[in-house]
């Protein structure tokens, strides 16, 4: 296994790890998690321990991809299993972040909706040998959805102190990319599925 390919199984096997971290139950274990205040905001060490397990997926998302074509080491199951490994980790915080209301329900199923038709018109325009790539719009949903989650994991921090709900604001942000970006990928690709209409 090359080295994107391993990074892309660190991001997978983050997952399970973050939602572990993210749900164990520590008041009720009389586990006291230390907290500290950050410029008027209280991050507790489990907040940076959720945000450093997302950040740094988050970078091994961008170093696979950078590395696999920088060195020539792209490969079948690296174009396969890194889509899985970006929408589970950013699909698993958009739940556990919506569990704990710290955003509304409404904002994965949104995404995970997106993600779901998106994936489908690849799948049919790959059954008639057509390769379907990642659009500009697509690539910013990805990147706003990480840096808004990683916001979000920090409790708002700098941005509270002054007062502006950077973390609802970054959130909203990339649902609106989202749906943009499915539209629009829907659009340039809709003669795949409506041509048996």
């Amino acid at each position: 296994m090359n080295l994107p390919n391993k990074l892309t199984t660190v991001r997978l096997v983050s997952v399970p790890l973050f939602v572990i971290i993210y749900l164990i139950p520590y008041q009720s274990l009389g586990i006291s998690m230390p907290t500290f205040d950050i410029l008027s905001t209280q991050l507790s060490l489990l907040d940076i321990i959720l945000f450093v397990i997302f950040g740094l997926s988050a970078l091994t998302d961008y170093l696979d991809g950078y590395l696999a074509r920088k060195n020539n080491l792209v490969t079948t199951f690296g174009k396969f299993i890194d889509p899985i490994a970006d929408k589970l980790i950013v699909n698993t915080a958009l739940l556990l972040l919506a569990s704990s209301n710290h955003i509304t329900i409404v904002i994965p199923i949104i995404m995970i909706a997106r993600d779901t038709i998106v994936d489908a018109i690849r799948l049919v325009a790959s059954q008639k040998n057509v390769v379907l790539a990642a659009s500009l719009l697509g690539k910013a949903k990805t990147m706003t959805q990480m840096l808004a989650i990683a916001i979000l994991l920090l409790n708002n921090v700098i941005f509270s102190a002054i007062g502006i709900p950077m973390d609802q604001i970054m959130i909203w942000l990339a649902t609106m990319i989202s749906v943009i970006s499915g539209i629009d990928y829907f659009m340039k690709n809709r003669q795949y599925i409506m041509e048996s209409m």
